[in-house]
């Protein structure tokens, strides 16, 4: 991703657009470990300069790899390289329809002659070792259900209103989904990347057309881990499944709050220093008070407090550090006045 935040700097609507897909598409094979080629980086750099069409980037990628085979299997660059521009390819169309078809769809344009499997549902049951399950696998759907597993999930979410959450509760059930459509991990291999561009679709279709991807692009090893820690439990070594990681991995990508990001974190022999504990724990009730100001820039610090249920003191202190940071402003009294989201 050498560079492409220049693109950004230079303010270009065009080509800034063009390099957030990429970095998109190029961090998201991280989640398998994967690293795409110089020889891609180039050639993406002149898809974003507009001297060549993402078509042409593709075949470009195809003719280098006829000319230059990977020697071995476990030289994995060809994929990365044509899983990207594919990915590339897929974010930048502005069409998407909600249903199974379409998730399998993504996975057979992603892996199209690179699995003999792309977007076919598996006969076979799976298990995979997890680093954050310190080898331990997620339970993965049967090989018997997956096709009626993921068309009731999907119905289910078809039915689901929106209406009257707060942006905290639209954030939660979509980690729920989304969790609860990986968990069924329908293909041999490429479950994450599919089910993260299908996310990144239905974000938009749900209107949340501003989204930052660079977290996919950033921390998409981070995306897979939370989603392996929304689906593992094993109760007799006191481990709980836990969307937590995933909520605020989401919040982050939507809400635009700041939680730390750490893969070691959510390691299930993890234990978090004290300090580190206190520390965390502050951070939390601050973007969690930040979020409910962004939410009604008329609460108090009455309802902040009933609604974290902590005491008057504590929501006013909070208020404070977010104003010495220059996060909020209060403009007016505090009874009739209002708070101010300052954009940094």
């Amino acid at each position: 991703m050498d560079n492409f935040d220049e693109y950004l700097r230079q303010g270009e609507p065009n080509k800034a657009e063009k390099a957030k897909v990429w970095k998109t598409a190029i961090g998201l094979q991280q989640v398998d470990g994967l690293k795409p080629s110089d020889y891609l980086i180039e050639t993406a750099k002149q898809n974003i300069e507009g001297d060549i069409t993402i078509d042409e980037v593709k075949q470009r990628i195809d003719s280098y790899y006829k000319q230059h085979p990977v020697q071995t299997e476990e030289d994995r660059t060809e994929e990365a390289d044509k899983v990207s521009a594919r990915i590339a390819e897929i974010l930048g169309e502005q069409t998407f329809t909600f249903s199974p078809t379409e998730y399998i769809a993504i996975h057979r344009r992603l892996f199209q002659d690179i699995y003999k499997f792309a977007g076919k549902i598996r006969d076979y049951n799976i298990t995979k070792k997890e680093w954050v399950l310190n080898g331990e696998t997620v339970l993965y759907a049967s090989a018997d259900s997956l096709k009626s597993t993921l068309e009731y999930d999907f119905e289910q979410e078809k039915k689901f209103s929106y209406k009257g959450l707060s942006q905290q509760e639209i954030v939660e059930h979509i980690a729920h989904f989304i969790s609860f459509i990986w968990q069924i991990h329908i293909f041999g291999e490429g479950n994450t990347r599919t089910t993260a561009i299908f996310l990144i679709k239905y974000l938009r279709k749900l209107g949340f057309k501003e989204v930052n991807n660079d977290l996919f692009a950033e921390h998409s090893w981070y995306f897979r881990n939370a989603l392996v820690r929304a689906n593992y439990e094993d109760l007799s070594k006191g481990i709980f499944k836990t969307e937590k990681y995933l909520i605020r991995f989401l919040t982050n990508l939507l809400l635009r709050a700041n939680f730390p990001l750490k893969n070691r974190e959510m390691h299930i022999e993890f234990i978090k220093p004290l300090n580190d504990t206190v520390k965390a724990k502050n951070d939390t009730v601050n973007d969690t008070v930040f979020l409910l100001i962004k939410q009604d820039k008329n609460i108090t610090a009455h309802q902040i407090s009933e609604q974290l249920r902590i005491s008057l003191s504590t929501a006013k202190r909070k208020t404070k550090e977010l104003k010495e940071q220059g996060i909020i402003e209060r403009i007016g009294s505090d009874k009739t006045g209002y708070w101010k989201i300052i954009e940094k």
